[in-house]
């Protein structure tokens, strides 16, 4: 039961933080209609998924209970591929065939190339 906590927990840390982040990556940019805030969530959330990741399975650093509550709780609730989804139909649905396109290969090919460098960091703080 405490495991079940601490990732309700994580996963409203998360979902505040997403909403913080992406509102301040789409005030920084000058488009209305490029879903820039998700894509900054989502690839923010795939590097540090990485580290974590990498520091939790090769360097014991974190516990069960840590785990849950970072991994899939603050991150579950942190990234955004429903939002991700929906937002690509939506600009498909606008007949904005480009930018939903882009949306996909920038989310896609960012976020595992983020994962990836993430979990090579973590070798850097262990």
């Amino acid at each position: 039961m405490r495991i079940i906590i601490a990732i309700g927990l994580g996963g409203a840390c998360g979902s505040v933080l997403r909403y913080l982040v992406a509102g301040w990556a789409h005030q920084l940019s000058n488009t209305t209609t490029f879903p820039v805030g998700t894509l900054a969530v989502n690839v923010i959330g795939c590097l540090v998924i990485g580290v974590l990741a990498g520091l939790s399975e090769n360097a014991g650093v974190f516990g069960p209970m840590a785990r849950a509550f970072l991994l899939i709780g603050l991150l579950g609730g942190f990234t955004t591929f429903s939002t991700f989804a929906y937002e690509t139909t939506a600009l498909t649905r606008d007949a904005q065939f480009f930018s939903a396109f882009l949306n996909i290969a920038l989310q896609v090919t960012t976020g595992l190339f983020a994962a990836w460098l993430g979990y090579k960091l973590h070798l850097l703080i262990k």
